[in-house]
């Protein structure tokens, strides 16, 4: 299942970006799109996820800052991000669940991931 973040780049602290991942394939009645990161050296972290009943759920770093919303018509999943800081900084990754969905950021909970887009986020 092709998944394809766009929408990444380099910011000063303080500044917004807002990431796109187009989804294919995902008929499925219930499933999870979930936005991951991973800084070099560290562990894959989940960001935020949006279940296709609309739950959504964020990492406790970025509560406040950053929006996951869904566009079903257009099959894209956006992670608004604002008051970016450099701890931000990393790979980003958009994933999906398959066709279940446990309401979890743990990556082992997702099997369809895309190729991921750099943030920068500068001091």
């Amino acid at each position: 299942v092709p998944l394809v973040e766009s929408g990444g780049g380099s910011v000063q602290a303080g500044g917004s970006l807002r990431l796109s991942c187009a989804v294919s394939g995902y008929t499925y009645s219930r499933y999870c799109l979930g936005w991951f990161r991973q800084a070099p050296g560290k562990a894959p972290e989940g960001v935020a996820l949006i279940s296709s009943d609309g739950t959504r759920m964020y990492a406790d770093s970025v509560k406040g800052r950053f929006t996951i919303s869904l566009d079903s018509a257009k099959n894209t999943v956006y992670l608004q991000m604002n008051s970016l800081k450099p701890e931000d900084t990393g790979t980003y990754y958009c994933a999906g669940s398959g066709a279940v969905c446990v309401y979890d950021l743990a990556p082992r909970a997702y099997s369809d991931w895309g190729q991921g887009t750099q943030v920068t986020v500068s001091s």
